[in-house]
This record gives structure tokens, C-alpha cells and sequence, in this order.
């Protein structure tokens, strides 16, 4: 029998003037974490230590480095991405901020795919500093695509009693319905299918699909994408080895608790998902990129920039972030041992179980 190694997770610290180094201060400062992990900030030593002298009861010890083969498994790494002394003025909305923030990201991300850390926890980065004329996407999700040159990627918020997936992101909503199709809404099931698979360790998920327009459409009364586009598409993604039903009135859908019935919700777009899933989630909520040959995960929240410097950023999201990198590198090890190892799989009756299991609509 194996024994399960202990992933190595790589975190980028985020623009240097929001929360995102207080996060890391605050998850660290308990030192049990490095017993199921060993975690590596990519970033700068004087950065930390800034932050930590506004941490007073802060008790976090860390090693430094510039080569990633020489980290140490039981304490915080900070692997040196840049020299110089850098202005960081917390609470302040600066291109500083945000391009060192970008430094760290890319830093980290060429780790992971160099296979050099096992998966990557991202600080939040501000949307209008992260930008310049070397870096211009709109978040984290199409900088990873781009950067791994995946065919499609999802954003996935994970929880402890719901996940949801969006088919749209950062959109106008005045641009959501321009950029809902057939084909875009069964390449992101069959995303979602995978990944639920793969990175969560699901036989055979459930999966509802949501409509765009209010009360689902109202066959037609109220726009057609229902009727048109939704509805097509998830007729031809069931298949054998996933339910996949829809689409559902958003409202009604959650106010009668029936994303509990599944495994995940595909969102049409953003704030149609993530309002829900912020208001309902159990613990505390992470966003996950499905579709990169890496592991990617990050706290639910932003920059915090109102509260950044003042010592009163909640870290448990950006912790949950943290273990939920680990459990998905597990569950991506364990799918991957039993597959070398046919006497591991799940038995014959849980499958048979999943998918005899019957959903109402």
C-alpha cells in the first residue's frame, strides 16, 4: 500500500496592497496546516514581514529560498521572486500593487507547470491593477487557460453542501445572452461532468442546469434560450454516465433547496450563481478552475482593500482554499493509484447505487 505524499502547495500572494498577505500571515500563524501540506509563498520576504509587524500576535516562522528543491516540509516557504524594495501602501488602489501581485501569480503558475509545486492557492488580485499591456486578462480563470492552453476551462465554486459552476463569468450582463449557445452550454457540462469526476471522486454525477431567463422562459412567454438553445443541450448531454436535467427557474430552483439534490448547478451567469451559493453555502466557499491540467483554487472574496493594513481580514475562506487544493490533489492521486491498481476500485454496488439513484424534477 502507497503511502499519500504530502502535496506541496504553492500560493500567490495577490496585489500587494489588498488582504491577501494577511490571509497567508493568519492561515499559517497554525502550524498544523504543514502537516498535511507544504506550502510555498511566492513572493518576497520584506513584503511578509511588512505585514507582519501589523500583526503583532501573529506567531509565523518561515524559511526563505530562491531554489525550489531546497524548501522545507515542515514550515512556510517564501520562494524569492523579486529583489527590490517595493512601496506598498495597504488600502491603496495602485499599479504596485497589482503588477507585483501579477509577478508573484506568474511565478507561481510556472511552477505548477513545471510540476515543481503540486497545486497552486491564489491571493485575490484587483481586476483594474492586474492589467497592463503584458497581462491583459479579465481574472484568474483566462489568464490559466491561456497559460496552460486548455481548450475550455469552468469556474467552479465548491462548498461544503453545493457546487456551482458558471457558463458565463466576468460578462456584462447585457452581453450574457450573446454568449449562450448550444455547443458552449455541452462543452461546459461535459467539463463539469470531468471534473466532478476526476477531482471530487463522483461515479456518476448530478447535474441541473439552470435557465437565463425568469421563471425559465415560461415555454417562450419570456425569451426563447430556453426553449432554443438550454433545453437542446441538455437534452443531448445525458448520457450513461452522469443525470444531467434542466432547465430550472434560478429562483424557485434554490428557494426549494433542490441544489442539495445534486452534485453541481450550471449557473447561466455570474451573479445568478454566485449570489445563491454566497448566501447558501455551508462554511466557507472556494473557487476552483476545472479543465487545467493543474490544480488551481482560491478564496471566494476580493481584495478587501477597505480593510486591507488593519489586521481584521477572516482567512477562513483562503484556508478552505488551502485544503481544498489538498483534497483534490488526493482525490486526483487516489483515482489515479486505483487506476494502476484495479483491486482499489469502488465497489460494484456504490456504483450500482449512483446510478440507479432517481432525481424529480
Amino acid at each position: 500500500m502507497s503511502v499519500q505524499k504530502r502535496p506541496v502547495i504553492g500560493i500567490s500572494v495577490g496585489d500587494l496592497n489588498g488582504i491577501g498577505i494577511e490571509l497567508i500571515i493568519k492561515t499559517f500563524s497554525d502550524s498544523r496546516i504543514t502537516e498535511f501540506c507544504t506550502p510555498v509563498v511566492f513572493g518576497n520576504n520584506k513584503v511578509l514581514n511588512f505585514y507582519r509587524k501589523l500583526m503583532p500576535e501573529a506567531n509565523i516562522n518561515y524559511n526563505s529560498t530562491k531554489d525550489l528543491s531546497k524548501i522545507n516540509p515542515k514550515q512556510l516557504n517564501i520562494f524569492t521572486v523579486w529583489e527590490e524594495d517595493v512601496d506598498i501602501q495597504p488600502g491603496q488602489m495602485n499599479e504596485t500593487g497589482g503588477q507585483y501581485g501579477v509577478k508573484s501569480l506568474q511565478a507561481a503558475v510556472k511552477a505548477l507547470k513545471e510540476q515543481s509545486i503540486d497545486a497552486l492557492v491564489t491571493a485575490p488580485l484587483n481586476k483594474f491593477t492586474m492589467q497592463s499591456s503584458e497581462f491583459n486578462f479579465t481574472g484568474h480563470t483566462p489568464y490559466l487557460k491561456d497559460a496552460f492552453k486548455a481548450d475550455e476551462v469552468l469556474m467552479l465554486m465548491v462548498a461544503e453542501n453545493m457546487k456551482v459552476a458558471l457558463l458565463t463569468e466576468h460578462v456584462a450582463i447585457g452581453e450574457v445572452a450573446k454568449n449562450i449557445s448550444k455547443e458552449q452550454i455541452i462543452k461546459k457540462i461535459n467539463l463539469l461532468k470531468s471534473s466532478l469526476k476526476k477531482d471530487f471522486g463522483l461515479t456518476r454525477p448530478r447535474i441541473a442546469v439552470l435557465g437565463l431567463n425568469p421563471h425559465a422562459g415560461d415555454e417562450g412567454l419570456v425569451g426563447r434560450e430556453e426553449k432554443d438553445i438550454i433545453r437542446p443541450a441538455v437534452t443531448e448531454s445525458k448520457k450513461n454516465d452522469a443525470v444531467v436535467m434542466g432547465p430550472y427557474s434560478a429562483d424557485a430552483f434554490f428557494a426549494r433547496g433542490n441544489h442539495e439534490k445534486f452534485d453541481a448547478v450550471l449557473a447561466m451567469y455570474h451573479d445568478q450563481g454566485l449570489i445563491p451559493f454566497k448566501s447558501l453555502a455551508l462554511g466557507e466557499g472556494t473557487n476552483f478552475t476545472a479543465g487545467i491540467a493543474g490544480i488551481r483554487t482560491s478564496p471566494d472574496h476580493g481584495t478587501a482593500f477597505d480593510i486591507a493594513g488593519k489586521n481584521l481580514a477572516d482567512e477562513s475562506s483562503f484556508r478552505a482554499a488551502i485544503f481544498a487544493a489538498i483534497e483534490i490533489y488526493n482525490t486526483r492521486s487516489g483515482i489515479a493509484e486505483m487506476r494502476r491498481n484495479p483491486l482499489r476500485k469502488i465497489s460494484a454496488q456504490v456504483v450500482a447505487n449512483a446510478v440507479d439513484e432517481k432525481i424529480e424534477e
